[in-house]
C-alpha cells in the first residue's frame, strides 16, 4: 500500500509539472503573438498605382501647306491643336482636309476625302486616304504637285519624318491623276514652297 500511495502521488507530482510546463508555454507564446499582431498593425499600406498614367492632350504648333491663288507654290498656314504626342500626324492631317480660309491660299483635297491612318516606320510615314482623293481630283499636273507637295511638305515638318507613302483605300496607287508617281515614298518638295 506505501508503494501505491507513493505511485499515486509520483503521478500526480509528474502530471502537475507537465501542466505547468504547458501553462509556461502558452504564456511563453501569448505575448510573442501579441507582439507579432502590434507589429503587423503598425505596417503602413504601401499603395501601388496600378493605372497608368492617361496622357494630356499638349497644344501644337502646326505648319499646314495650301497652294497659293495662283497654283504656283504652297504656302504654310500656323495652326494651333490640342492632341495627343502619337496622334499629332494624324491631326496635321485633318488640318489639311479642312481646307483653308486663309487670304491668298486655296483647298486643293477634294473635300469628301477622307483620312484612314497614319503610320510612322523608320523616318518614313505613310499615309492612308479614302478614294474620295482620286475620284473627286480635278487638278491637272500641276494641282496633283500642289496636293501632294501640301500633304508631304504639311507631314515633313515634323524633323523624325523624311518622306512620305500614299497610300488609296490601303493600296499603293501608281498616281492621283496621272502625273506624279507615288509609287516610291516622296521627300519634301522644295521646288512648290
Amino acid at each position: 500500500m506505501k508503494m501505491a500511495r507513493l505511485a499515486l502521488v509520483f503521478f500526480i507530482f509528474a502530471i502537475s509539472l507537465a501542466t505547468l510546463g504547458c501553462d509556461d508555454e502558452k504564456t511563453s507564446e501569448k505575448p510573442e503573438q501579441k507582439q507579432e499582431q502590434v507589429t503587423e498593425e503598425k505596417k503602413p499600406e504601401v499603395k501601388k498605382d496600378t493605372k497608368p498614367k492617361a496622357e494630356e492632350p499638349k497644344e501644337l504648333a502646326l505648319k499646314i501647306y495650301f497652294p497659293n491663288e495662283d497654283g504656283t507654290k504652297v504656302v504654310a498656314v500656323e495652326r494651333k491643336v490640342k492632341t495627343l504626342e502619337k496622334d499629332k500626324y494624324k491631326a496635321a492631317i485633318e488640318e489639311l482636309l479642312k481646307g483653308t480660309d486663309k487670304k491668298g491660299t486655296i483647298s486643293i483635297i477634294p473635300k469628301r476625302t477622307k483620312l484612314k491612318g497614319v503610320s510612322l516606320k523608320g523616318s518614313k510615314l505613310t499615309v492612308d486616304f479614302s478614294g474620295d482623293m482620286v475620284k473627286y481630283f480635278v487638278g491637272g499636273s500641276t494641282g496633283e504637285e500642289l496636293m501632294v507637295g501640301s500633304i508631304v511638305n504639311t507631314l515633313t515638318e515634323f524633323n523624325e519624318v523624311k518622306s512620305v507613302k500614299i497610300l488609296i483605300d490601303g493600296r499603293e496607287v501608281e498616281t492621283i491623276a496621272g502625273h506624279m508617281d507615288l509609287t516610291m515614298p516622296i521627300e519634301r518638295i522644295k521646288s512648290i514652297l
